[in-house]
């Protein structure tokens, strides 16, 4: 491979770990705010897990 599409293939890999990262951490707070957040019942809101 040339030089050129060494450049372009590791470009690639940090965007798509980038974007992995960036997913993992919105879905990661999506289920603290469903298991902690307003709709959660009182004795989850109360647990280890979200105080």
């Amino acid at each position: 491979m040339t030089k050129q599409h060494w450049l372009v293939s590791g470009a690639l890999v940090l965007l798509c770990g980038g974007v992995l990262v960036l997913f993992t951490d919105v879905e990661d707070s999506l289920v603290r705010w469903l298991n902690c957040g307003p709709t959660a019942p009182a004795a989850e809101r109360r647990s280890s897990v979200c105080r």
